[in-house]
Parts: structure tokens; C-alpha cells; sequence
């Protein structure tokens, strides 16, 4: 399977969205199941570290990140630096007590997946959260940076996908599958979900913008509609536009309120959260009455995009506090 690309930084990822849901639902629905059972589903200390290969990728690596983050190793028996780095890790997965898998890949035996992946050079560690993939470092950094990194990713994962991680058992026979859990019922919206995802993978915007307010008609708040909705808006705010005309409309025209709003939107959408909301931030220090309230509004429509969780929304709120009063 083809990786996709995610940022723990809060890119816009419409791809996400849906797997960020799904990954919360069947966390849930494990962890619940787990409590009625007594316990169930605990796996021995043994099976957080496992070698993978291509024919067990969709399995063991796609599939488990949506209960667990899985890191990924790629190495070769040939690469010093491998050998550094790998102890390492496969000590810290231990440690870490089921929050994160470490899912070994020989680079040698396994070369479509280091093609997939884009890897240039080994030892390369990636994560894959909710199937979203990401870049963690490469090389054999120190094991600071290597905790450092960790702490994050097992955050993110937390925070953003509902992924607690594994229940682990001294106890347990290692190679011993969880048991299995009951598929989640079909939800009330789930039908209008599915067509907003499709939408967006057809790059019908209008039409996902649609399906997602169909169902914030009915229940407004809805979470995921809610976050779809505004990543969807957003995206079609800036289908067609020229990058390089809007940012120079922006530096030429900084008292123009609506080039500022435009530019802070392919900002975001081009990964700039910080510079999306410092524009809007300066724009409403230089603004008032209809002007400002419409900068503000915008903003916190970013803000919703991007994620209350993320430390880079605190800061503006309160950024933008200290502008407006």
C-alpha cells in the first residue's frame, strides 16, 4: 500500500480526517470491549517489536495503526549505523509499555516498500498513525532526540486519533492475537460521511461542503462534520488561485483586508500555520469594526482546521486576545 503523507504539525489533511475518526471509533470499541472481557486483548511484551514484510504490511502496519502508532525500521544486516539504532529502539518500544509498536522492515528483502517510502538512505524510522504516514527521522540519532520524537508521536496519536496504545501482559503467550472485537453498528450519518469522503476524493468540494452541512443540519456540533466542513471550505477558498498573484496583492495592498484573509488561507493550506495565523493576527491590530470582526472571524475558522489541541492555536488565542484588547 502506498503511503500517504501526514504532519504532527497540523497540516491541512483531508485524507485524515476520516481515518482519524474511524481510528478513535475502533479504539474506543477495543478498549470497551477489553473492560467487558476482564482484560482481553492484551498482548506479551514480546510482540511489540515484530519484523515485517511486504506481504504482512497491510496487516501488521496499516491496519494495527489504527489501535497502536506503529514506528517503523527500515535497515539492512550490512548497515553499521543499523545496529546502532536498532537496539535502541527495540529497547524503548519495551519501555514505552504498548504505546507505540516497532515494526522491523529489511530494506534488502524488502525493496518495493523502501520505494514506496521514498527512503534514500538507512537506518530511515517512519510512524504510521490512523494509515497516515510520516517521517520520524533517519540516521542513528542520539536517544534524547530518539524520546524526544517519541514523546510526540505517542501525543499526537493520543490527542488527535484517540490511540492510547496496547494493554500489555507479563503473562501473555507471545505471538497470541488479541481477540477480536464486533464491528462497530453503522452510525446515523455514517451514509452522509461516507459521500463527503468520496466527494473529496472525486475533488467534488462543493459537493462534500454539502454532504458535511446535511449533517451539522441535524446535528450541528457534529465533530467530524464539523472539522470536514471546514477543511472542505477552506480548500475550496483557494482551488484556482495563483499562489504568486496572492502573496504579491498581499505585500502590495497590506491594508487590504480580504488579499490578507486570502493569502493567511493558501498560507495554512500550503502548511505556514504560524505565518497564516501571525497575518491575521497583525491584520487585526491594524483594523476595526466590520474589517476586524470579519479578520477575527476568519481566524478562528483556521483555528478550527488546524485543531484547538495544537500549541500553535493556544498561542494565537491568545495572540489575538492581547490584539483585541
Amino acid at each position: 500500500m502506498q503511503p500517504r503523507n501526514m504532519s504532527m504539525s497540523g497540516v491541512v489533511d483531508l485524507a485524515a480526517v476520516k481515518a482519524a475518526q474511524e481510528a478513535k471509533a475502533k479504539a474506543e470499541q477495543t478498549r470497551a470491549e477489553a473492560a467487558r472481557q476482564g482484560g482481553g486483548g492484551a498482548v506479551s511484551p514480546a510482540d511489540l517489536v515484530i519484523d515485517v514484510d511486504e506481504a504482512g504490511f497491510e496487516r501488521d502496519v496499516i491496519q494495527r495503526s489504527a489501535e497502536v502508532p506503529v514506528v517503523i525500521d527500515f535497515w539492512a544486516e550490512w548497515c553499521q549505523p543499523c545496529k546502532q539504532l536498532s537496539p535502541v529502539l527495540e529497547r524503548l518500544a519495551v519501555e514505552y509499555d504498548g504505546r507505540f509498536l516497532l515494526a522491523k522492515i529489511d530494506v534488502d528483502a524488502n525493496q518495493l516498500l523502501m520505494q514506496q517510502f521514498g527512503i534514500q538512505g538507512i537506518p530511515a524510522v517512519f510512524a504510521v498513525v490512523a494509515g497516515q504516514a510520516l517521517p520520524l527521522f533517519q540516521g542513528a540519532a542520539p536517544e534524547a532526540q530518539i524520546r524526544q520524537t517519541l514523546d510526540q508521536l505517542v501525543q499526537v496519536a493520543e490527542e488527535r486519533f484517540g490511540l492510547t496504545g496496547l494493554t500489555i501482559d507479563p503473562d501473555a503467550e507471545p505471538g497470541a492475537a488479541p481477540e477480536a472485537v464486533a464491528e462497530t453498528p453503522a452510525g446515523p450519518y455514517d451514509a452522509l460521511l461516507n459521500a463527503a469522503a468520496q466527494a473529496l476524493d472525486d475533488g467534488d468540494l462543493a459537493g462534500a461542503v454539502q454532504a458535511y452541512k446535511n449533517v451539522l443540519a441535524d446535528d450541528p456540533g457534529h465533530p467530524e462534520a464539523t472539522l470536514g466542513l471546514s477543511q472542505a471550505e477552506l480548500l475550496q477558498r483557494v482551488q484556482g488561485l495563483d499562489p504568486q498573484q496572492v502573496r504579491k496583492d498581499a505585500a502590495d495592498r497590506p491594508a487590504d483586508v480580504q488579499a490578507q484573509i486570502t493569502a493567511a488561507d493558501l498560507d495554512l493550506v500550503g502548511g505556514h500555520v504560524e505565518d497564516a495565523f501571525g497575518r491575521l493576527i497583525d491584520t487585526v491590530r491594524r483594523t476595526a469594526g466590520d474589517d476586524r470582526d470579519a479578520v477575527r472571524l476568519r481566524l478562528l475558522e483556521l483555528f478550527e482546521v488546524v485543531g484547538g489541541e495544537d500549541p500553535r492555536v493556544a498561542a494565537a488565542r491568545r495572540a489575538l486576545a492581547r490584539a483585541l484588547f
